[in-house]
């Protein structure tokens, strides 16, 4: 067993593990460690714990130092530097005519490096932009180009449940999303309904699949022919959540009925599960949001 703590360099950023030595660091304190960016400023978001030698990769860095008032004061200052640097590489940006989306600006602590991230389509010769920047801030100047979900990310904003996004608030990383997971929750397959500000598949649909997985596989789909205590008849509607499904008789002269799941006896199960999707839909389409 190792001792680590949990260190996070950005508030929705990943959890990196360190280990603290001699130091005592509780939960929420400022850290200082060392990074393949050189020295960093961090937030312990996990205090002391052990873990197995295989969750870690080695060797482990030991922290520095735990933040002093001097130390977040400089974090202070880099943050008032970052909204100045901002200005002055868009400026440069539309001098040079480049077509980029500047997105945010990151000076490391020691102040040796800064990084400029943007957005574009394709790839862009910026090597004269990287010449003007470095002459202005005489440091080193890195450039990343990252996609449309880490801009979402790195802005935020709100999404179409009202609440601020996952990926800005609480998600350290983006898990794959596919569009399978739409139609096992017998979602509409509209883009415009399952996309998220990022123009990508929703986050969300991730986060009870697994429940609709176990769902569906306990539950017979449209079509399935069943008994019933009013006779046989065949599933047209099925409420996984609920556990409820819609019953039309083959018997002519009765009504269609509703029955729980554990009242039925299938007598001939269909291999398609859950509610049909009559929606017409582009397949292109919706195969660029799982991009």
């Amino acid at each position: 067993m190792v001792k680590i703590i949990g260190v996070r360099f950005n508030k929705s950023g990943k959890t990196y593990y360190f280990s603290p030595g001699d130091l005592e660091v509780k939960k929420g304190e400022g850290v200082i460690v060392e990074t393949a960016r050189g020295v960093e400023y961090g937030t312990a978001v996990l205090g002391e714990r052990e873990v197995h030698e295989d969750e870690i990769v080695s060797p482990l860095k030991e922290v520095i130092r735990i933040a002093t008032e001097k130390d977040i004061q400089k974090v202070t200052e880099n943050r008032e530097k970052e909204k100045e640097a901002y200005d002055i590489c868009l400026d440069c940006i539309n001098k040079r005519g480049i077509k980029m989306k500047l997105i945010n600006v990151e000076y490391t602590f020691d102040n040796n490096k800064i990084l400029f991230y943007f957005t574009a389509d394709g790839r862009v010769d910026f090597r004269e932009l990287v010449k003007d920047l470095a002459g202005i801030f005489r440091t080193r100047i890195e450039l990343r180009q990252v996609g449309v979900r880490d801009e979402a990310k790195i802005i935020g904003g709100l999404g179409i449940c009202g609440r601020v996004l996952c990926c800005h608030s609480f998600l350290d990383e983006f898990r794959p999303v596919s569009i399978k997971m739409a139609k096992d929750q017998s979602l509409s397959l509209n883009p415009a309904k399952i996309s998220g500000v990022c123009g990508r598949l929703m986050c969300c649909l991730k986060y009870e699949h697994e429940a609709y997985e176990e769902l569906l596989r306990a539950t017979p789909g449209t079509g399935t022919l069943v008994e019933t205590e009013d006779g046989k008849g065949e599933i047209i509607n099925v409420s996984l959540l609920k556990g409820v499904v819609r019953v039309r008789p083959l018997k002519e002269g009765q009504d269609i009925k509703s029955y729980n799941i554990a009242d039925i006896k299938i007598l001939k199960r269909r291999r398609t599960k859950g509610s049909p999707n009559t929606e017409k839909v582009d397949v292109r389409e919706l195969k660029k949001l799982e991009d």
